[in-house]
């Protein structure tokens, strides 16, 4: 039986910004974006729908903690750790977050934030790689592996994807943040639901109190205020991918954007 993934688990409205109307504010992040994009497509087009068959990995400096080059092609790192969102942060305390994960699974269910805490904890240093170029690197987490939670709820057998789902949205609309990954991806030993970085309680600007990290991938598959995990069939594009991301953002093959139809 699937449940709906965001019972009980209602998003704060979002706030127009000073000076904005909401409709003016939907546009203005995303628009920018789109429009960095066809420019991209102008000037890089290699970085659009990329093969990966028969090249190795790209990239420069010693090899990291999976075997691969420290910084992918055409990062730079930062000692600073960057805010980007859609323009909008929702302000989610911890007594109110709930994490609703349902779908193909054999035990959906609800958890609070005592209850995630609750689940084996996991600290480790990750880098932490964003399509707009930038890497902070060595950023230490803590928080939940995604696949203890998976093993709690325990995925029927026809789960092949991981759609997340953010309290975010885009300003102006109902549109949430969301993106999507293959179980087998997901399920790695480092994608991470994090409460804390860098010894600190996750901030809001971060995503905080609980959002996702992956670290093999770029930056923007890891949803920020994590509201919801649904295990799904079919893939389903997620917010960016469906405005001109790629959908298997490989840093390591400067696999950033996709041409495909909406």
């Amino acid at each position: 039986m699937t449940t709906d993934p965001l019972r009980n688990v209602e998003p704060p409205k979002p706030e127009p910004s000073t000076g904005d109307t909401p409709a003016a504010g939907a546009s203005k992040v995303v628009a920018a974006r789109m429009r960095y994009i066809e420019r991209q497509a102008r000037l890089a087009p290699g970085v659009f729908d990329v093969a990966f068959e028969g090249r190795a990995p790209g990239g420069t400096g010693p090899l990291n903690r999976h075997g691969r080059p420290q910084l992918p092609p055409g990062q730079r790192a930062v000692e600073n750790w960057p805010v980007l969102d859609l323009g909008d942060q929702p302000e989610v305390s911890r007594a109110d977050w709930r994490l609703a994960v349902s779908g193909a699974v054999a035990a959906p269910r609800t958890l609070t934030y005592d209850d995630l805490l609750a689940l084996p904890r996991t600290q480790l240093e990750v880098d932490f790689h964003c399509v707009t170029t930038w890497s902070r690197m060595d950023l230490s987490v803590s928080g939940v592996r995604l696949r203890d939670l998976l093993a709690d709820v325990a995925p029927l057998d026809e789960a092949r994807f991981v759609e997340f789902t953010g309290y975010d949205r885009q300003p102006g609309t109902d549109v949430p943040y969301t993106t999507t990954l293959p179980l087998e991806r997901a399920a790695e030993e480092d994608v991470m639901l994090v409460v804390e970085a860098d010894g600190e309680p996750l901030t809001r600007a971060h995503g905080g109190p609980v959002r996702v990290i992956v670290p093999r991938l770029y930056a923007w598959k890891g949803t920020k205020w994590l509201r919801a995990i649904t295990l799904l069939p079919e893939e389903r594009l997620g917010f960016w991918e469906t405005r001109g991301y790629s959908n298997t953002a490989e840093p390591w093959f400067n696999d950033r954007y996709s041409r495909r139809a909406p």
